[in-house]
């Protein structure tokens, strides 16, 4: 979904720096975006490369003033399953890089004067669901970050809002081994079809932009009512 924001960005007329472990991958969509792009690698769960990858930003656009924490993996396994290793490298991504993105990018929010981070969790980060216990705990903690970090930040002018989606429309999702389970799960849902992936981008840089100027520590789901009677 990373690469639908990146896009969706750039139409608006942002200079968006793409990060992803897989540099090729990132390089690559900059190529096709053009000159308000770039592509730097990055470890979120690496303090020193979000330093790294902040001060090349700043160097290349200046200071920032939106912030997509967008990494993320699913582990999903029993309790007796899951092991510590499976428990570490979630919480090291989704929850440590959450954190590290946050407060590596604030002097240079504080330098732009203004600022809106968006960071993305799950309807897992709402309730729960089973064999999700660790990617749950690590989006749940992704709920408190976010509205830790809004009551501190406002201050400054810095937004920090969670987008919460549901079941979306990826090519992952449409691999014929899981194809079936998920259209029974689209009965479950109000709206009776999963999000296409530009749904959640239109709500991502919305929460960017100014029209949401007054929109901090909130949860936006956007999951076509799936936990809509929990």
């Amino acid at each position: 979904m990373g690469a639908m924001y990146a896009r969706k960005f750039v139409e608006e007329g942002a200079k968006v720096a793409i990060t992803d472990l897989n540099f090729e991958g990132a390089q690559k969509l900059a190529d096709e975006l053009g000159e308000n792009a770039i592509a730097l690698k990055l470890d979120v769960s690496s303090e020193e490369n979000w330093v790294e990858v902040v001060a090349k930003t700043e160097e290349t656009f200046g200071p920032i003033n939106v912030l997509v924490n967008n990494a993320g993996i699913g582990i999903f396994k029993t309790l007796e399953e899951l092991t510590v290793k499976d428990f570490e490298l979630t919480f090291k991504v989704d929850e440590l890089g959450v954190f590290l993105g946050m407060q590596k990018v604030l002097p240079s929010m504080k330098k732009a004067g203004v600022g809106s981070i968006v960071n993305i969790s799950s309807v897992d980060g709402l309730v729960s669901a089973p064999t999700a216990i660790a990617y749950s705990a690590s989006k749940h903690a992704v709920t408190g970050m976010t509205k830790g970090a809004a009551t501190e930040l406002g201050q400054y002018n810095i937004r920090v809002n969670s987008v919460h989606p549901g079941i979306i429309k990826t090519p992952m999702a449409d691999q014929p081994d899981v194809e079936e389970y998920l259209k029974q799960l689209e009965q479950d849902i109000p709206l009776r079809r999963r999000a296409e992936v530009v749904e959640v981008s239109n709500l991502v840089v919305y929460l960017a932009s100014d029209d949401s100027s007054y929109s901090t520590g909130a949860q936006f789901v956007v999951d076509g009512g799936m936990i809509s009677d929990l």
